[in-house]
Order: C-alpha cells, then sequence, then structure tokens
C-alpha cells in the first residue's frame, strides 16, 4: 500500500508543494512546528534514510540544502535546522524547520495555520528557491 507521502506525490491528496524535480518533492508540514516547516522527499517509497542507496542519499540532502536556504532566505528565522525520525510515516523524510528557539526543534510545540497562511508561506519560499 503506497504511504501518504507517495499518494501526495501522485496528487492523490493535496498539499502546499514547495518543490520537485525528476526524483525528490518537498511540501510544507500539515502540521507544523514553525512557520515555514517543509518536508523534502525521495519520490522512491523507502521507508528508512539507511536503506537508501547513497546517491539517492546524497540528492536528498542536497535537495533539503536547497529547500532550506530557499526557508532561510524567505523567513524570519535564526537558521533552519534538519531532522530525520520517520517515524510517523514509513517514507523517508527529511523536516526542514525554521528555528529561533529550541522549541521548535521539539515536535511538542506546533502551530496553526489557516489555508491563505499556508498558500502565502508557500509562495515566499519559492520565490527564493535557486
Amino acid at each position: 500500500m503506497a504511504s501518504i507521502f507517495t499518494k501526495i506525490i501522485n496528487g492523490e491528496i493535496p498539499c502546499y508543494k514547495i518543490a520537485e524535480d525528476e526524483n525528490f518533492f518537498a511540501f510544507l508540514d500539515i502540521n507544523p512546528n514553525a512557520i515555514g516547516h517543509t518536508l523534502c522527499i525521495p519520490k522512491k517509497e523507502v521507508d528508512k534514510i539507511t536503506d537508501l542507496d547513497a546517491d539517492t542519499y546524497l540528492g536528498l540532502m542536497s535537495f533539503s540544502m536547497k529547500i532550506g536556504k530557499a526557508i532561510e532566505a524567505s523567513l524570519d528565522c535564526k537558521r533552519v535546522g534538519m531532522t530525520v525520525i520517520g517515524l510517523e510515516v514509513p517514507h523517508v523524510h527529511v523536516h526542514m524547520i525554521p528555528l529561533n528557539t529550541m522549541k521548535e526543534a521539539t515536535f511538542q510545540h506546533k502551530v496553526s495555520l489557516t489555508q491563505e497562511e499556508f498558500e502565502t508561506i508557500a509562495r515566499k519560499i519559492i520565490s527564493k528557491i535557486e
């Protein structure tokens, strides 16, 4: 059965897409730790990051860095944190989280956003992708 992320990639579930290329996909987390919290995923459905082949792993890190730089350039944050946990969805995903405090990195602090706010944030980040 396809993961929720594969369904997002395939357009079966809507998302606030940030970027996409042949192998990777980025979209806003709908339950964000902070405004601009973005998930970067490989299109290939693999459960654990340690199961990725080296090329996919390195490609995902490069793609995630590009997204992180766009987040940093478009939002007010001290830095962008990166974490890989992977317990919630059996599909590798890198969390790129705008950080101003450690609280935003804990996954215990969540922010609520309207559809319009998600769309505005997505446009801001997209405008800074190089």
